[in-house]
């Protein structure tokens, strides 16, 4: 990885995106106290920037402690103890608490050495550009939660791409970007495997599924469980006061959805877990005590915040698959 970074797409000045990378090499000892730095002809020739914006930033690191010249030899490390924080842009999607189960983790393994700003983009595309857009060149990591925004992966690449890492959903398009997230195709398609001989049971299994919003690799996994098996199925993207038939089963991703449910379900007198069934997504402690209990199809937020942290800290640049898995309780 090259000491000295400069990419035209921040609007970070170039003299203060020099002084970054000297102050990031440092810390993350990839520059050690007596190390040369790059000539200043050499950063001016690779970067086609003038001599004096490189002179700024190494007086900057000169007047800061940080870095000392030798008249005809250069320029050196002279301290590694500096007060250096990363400063940290997360975008999530929304808020709820299983995120900020995964923003605790992560904060806890990063063991708070960075400051970190969340933002929200709440499925809103241009919500999405505009964050990214004005925030570009103010941060030394990029943690993005793209969801199945459209366009995305446009928005995203014009980050400085060695300093992003993409959260919870990826695609294709963001490939070459690391990331902790979900394949929720195989997830939802494994967790109800796991769970077949209760699913069984039930007339009709139906998706509560809003495209906008949801991964798509729900609705695949789903239908791919369900032919797989030859289970009768539907999907529908709404559920406001629905008539409920006994022998249902409500997979269920969004907690709307699901309060919306289980105040029917009362209405009708029917008991969930022997008339109708419910599984809902992302294990949450409430979703442990509501209606007996509430089985989920959830992956392990805090360990995605640890994974998460730990390859900002180790500079790794891995895609990983964070576990799921069927949580069984009384609704099923």
């Amino acid at each position: 990885m090259k000491l000295i970074s400069i990419s035209k797409r921040q609007n970070l000045p170039k003299y203060k995106q020099i002084i970054l990378s000297i102050e990031m090499s440092i810390a993350e000892k990839r520059l050690k106290r007596g190390d040369k730095l790059p000539s200043v002809n050499k950063v001016s020739l690779e970067f086609g920037i003038s001599r004096d914006t490189v002179l700024l930033a190494y007086d900057e690191l000169k007047k800061r402690g940080i870095i000392y010249a030798i008249l005809g030899k250069g320029y050196y490390v002279k301290s590694e103890d500096f007060s250096f924080e990363q400063r940290i842009f997360l975008l999530f999607d929304e808020l709820n608490a299983f995120k900020e189960d995964l923003y605790n983790s992560f904060l806890e393994t990063i063991n708070r050495n960075a400051q970190i700003d969340t933002f929200f983009h709440y499925f809103n595309p241009e919500v999405f550009k505009k964050l990214i857009h004005d925030n570009n060149g103010n941060y030394s990591k990029y943690i993005i939660m793209p969801t199945n925004l459209i366009n995305a992966a446009a928005v995203i690449n014009t980050l400085p791409e060695e300093d992003v890492f993409i959260l919870d959903q990826t695609n294709p398009e963001l490939k070459h970007f690391p990331s902790v997230h979900q394949n929720h195709h195989k997830d939802t398609f494994n967790a109800l495997e796991s769970g077949k001989n209760k699913i069984k049971q039930y007339k009709k299994l139906i998706l509560i599924f809003s495209s906008y919003k949801q991964p798509i690799g729900m609705r695949e996994g789903f239908i791919d469980f369900c032919q797989k098996n030859q289970l009768h199925y539907d999907i529908i993207s709404n559920f406001e006061n629905n008539e409920i038939q006994k022998g249902d089963l409500y997979i269920i991703p969004d907690d709307r959805h699901l309060v919306n449910v289980i105040e029917q379900s009362k209405k009708q007198k029917l008991i969930i877990g022997k008339d109708i069934g419910i599984i809902s997504y992302n294990d949450t402690p409430l979703k442990k005590v509501v209606g007996d209990g509430i089985t989920t199809i959830s992956t392990d937020f805090k360990e995605m915040g640890r994974i998460l942290a730990e390859l900002i800290m180790n500079r790794q640049k891995e895609q990983v698959e964070n576990k799921s898995s069927l949580i069984v309780r009384n609704s099923l």
